[in-house]
C-alpha cells in the first residue's frame, strides 16, 4: 500500500461533526479530517503520539493547558498521554497521524456505511 487516495476513501465518522478518510501502516494511523464549525472536541487523552496538521479553517488546540491557534500550515504534536482538546473556529481540514495504529479507527471503519 505505497499510495492512498483520501478523496474515494470510505468516510468515517470519529465523533460528531468529526469524519473523513483514514489509512494504516503497520505502525501508524493517517487521517484527513473535517471538523465541523464550532465542534468542541472535549478533553481527552490517549496512548498514541498524534500530530494534527492543519490543511484549512482555524482550530484552537489546548494542550495540557497550553492553549494554541492553529491555522492552514500549523502542526500541534500531542505526546502519548497528554490531555488535549480543540475547539473548530471555523470548518477544519486536517491530518492527523498517530502511533501506535489506532486499532479503534479500524474498527469505526468496519461499521462504518452499516
Amino acid at each position: 500500500m505505497p499510495f492512498v487516495d483520501y478523496n474515494s476513501g470510505k468516510i468515517v465518522k470519529i465523533w460528531e461533526g468529526i469524519s473523513g478518510t483514514i489509512a494504516h501502516s503497520d505502525q501508524a494511523t493517517y487521517c484527513r479530517f473535517t471538523i465541523k464549525d464550532g465542534i468542541i472536541l472535549p478533553v481527552h487523552s490517549h496512548v498514541h503520539e498524534q500530530w494534527c496538521h492543519v490543511l484549512e479553517g482555524e482550530l484552537e488546540f489546548n494542550i495540557d493547558g497550553e492553549k494554541k491557534l492553529l491555522t492552514a500550515g500549523m502542526s500541534a504534536y500531542i505526546p502519548s498521554w497528554t490531555p488535549h482538546s480543540a475547539v473548530a473556529l471555523t470548518e477544519c481540514k486536517v491530518l492527523d497521524c498517530f502511533t501506535p495504529v489506532r486499532e479503534d479507527f479500524r474498527e469505526l471503519e468496519k461499521n462504518a456505511g452499516l
